[in-house]
């Protein structure tokens, strides 16, 4: 519930500057936590599925960013970029590839994978371990690169 607790006291403090891009972005977190409560079995959600939505929330708005990007839409790219900035605030400290590569050299010798066909196990580990504190698009490059 601290979550729920910190995005309401940014809504507020929001509110109050009159900003309305961190607004919406934390609405939709508000939102989306929401849902994911009444969705379920009545319990509260754990700080983990808290990661995963927030994750996905910032992913969501990064892939819309480039999209818009794409079209040469800057209007609506900068305000999903400032969005997912705000969202991500929340969200655990994200790794560096050093790091996040020596975790997967790890994981690699645990399991014991010889190559691409072991992506799964290796991939299926270290997203595990790393939830929220890395993209999976990083982890996915740097798994394919030491395993081929």
């Amino acid at each position: 519930m601290s979550l729920q607790n910190d995005i309401m006291s940014a809504m507020k403090a929001a509110m109050k500057d009159k900003d309305q891009v961190a607004l919406a972005a934390l609405r939709a977190v508000k939102s989306e936590l929401l849902l994911a409560q009444t969705s379920g079995s009545g319990e509260s959600i754990s700080e983990e599925q808290e990661i995963k939505i927030l994750s996905k929330l910032v992913k969501q708005r990064k892939d819309s960013a480039t999209i818009f990007s794409e079209q040469n839409r800057n209007d609506l790219a900068e305000p999903e970029l400032a969005q997912a900035e705000v969202i991500s605030k929340f969200l655990p400290a994200q790794l560096s590839e050093s790091e996040i590569e020596k975790i997967v050299v790890e994981t690699i010798e645990k399991v014991g994978a010889e190559g691409m066909k072991d992506m799964g196990k290796v991939m299926g580990m270290v997203n595990k371990q790393l939830a929220g504190q890395a993209d999976g698009k990083t982890i996915s490059t740097i798994v394919k690169t030491k395993l081929s």
